[in-house]
């Protein structure tokens, strides 16, 4: 990322979860919600464990449960289905506050909220204890094909620089004393968005020439090491063997 260009989802801090190679936290964030998905839904007390290891993790890196709980909010339109699922599914019913529900359904809601649930949370942890950039960067370290991550890249710089520049209109705008009203307003709003667009093509154009005047020949220069020792790896290892350990044992029990 540019200098003085932070994201709000990251928090700053020197926690060892901080310290870690990006490439190691992305694995560990994967083999985690492998082993959370894997779980039976009927052993509910595995995914209380799963809850406390993310919250020890949120813990030890100095991540506030509350702000966690906020970004939490986000999976609420995708996780919405779950509460349909009890009266939409077949089978056989259970009585509950005076509603007929499908039992199936009840334990299909609930699979996904649990599940759903803690992998946000572990995504959340993940964003908060790396920046967008490394983050980007420790995905190229796993193989992932430069170009993709190129692009990605660009996409999380500029889209914070497009929306500036729609504030700035906006701004513009009320300046002017527009404050769109109705339908009859959807004209301005349209050639807003059009020059909007042409802007940021623009400023691409121009971007794109001063890469190339700089020699950029399709490769981005290495800023980061990003080399994992051992011993990280080892650190980075202990949640999803962990998990993996609930797992087996919700299998088992």
């Amino acid at each position: 990322m540019g200098a003085g260009h932070a994201h709000v989802l990251y928090r700053a801090g020197e926690s060892t979860a901080h310290r870690l190679p990006p490439q190691c936290k992305i694995l560990a964030t994967v083999g985690f919600v492998l082993a959370v998905v894997a779980t039976p839904r009927e052993q509910i007390w595995a995914f209380g464990a799963y809850a406390l290891l993310l919250a020890g993790v949120a813990v030890t890196a100095g991540i506030p449960l509350a702000l966690v709980a906020r970004r939490v909010v986000i999976e609420i339109p995708f996780v919405a289905f779950a509460f349909l699922m009890p009266f939409v599914a077949t089978g056989p019913t259970v009585h509950v506050l005076g509603l007929d529900l499908s039992e199936s359904g009840l334990w299909g809601a609930w699979n996904i909220l649990a599940k759903g649930t803690l992998g946000v949370v572990a995504s959340i942890l993940l964003a908060s204890t790396t920046e967008p950039r490394v983050l980007l960067l420790g995905i190229e370290r796993l193989r992932m094909p430069q170009l993709i991550t190129q692009i990605a890249t660009f996409m999380l710089r500029y889209g914070d620089v497009v929306t500036a520049e729609l504030r700035r209109m906006r701004t513009a705008r009320a300046a002017r004393g527009f404050e769109p009203r109705d339908l009859r307003d959807a004209k301005i709003l349209a050639r807003s968005l059009g020059a909007l667009f042409l802007r940021s093509y623009e400023r691409g154009e121009r971007v794109y020439l001063a890469m190339i005047s700089r020699g950029y020949d399709g490769r981005m220069p290495v800023i980061h090491e990003l080399a994992a020792s051992r011993g990280q790896w080892a650190v980075s290892a202990a949640l999803p063997a962990a998990a993996v350990l609930v797992a087996a044992s919700a299998w088992m029990a």
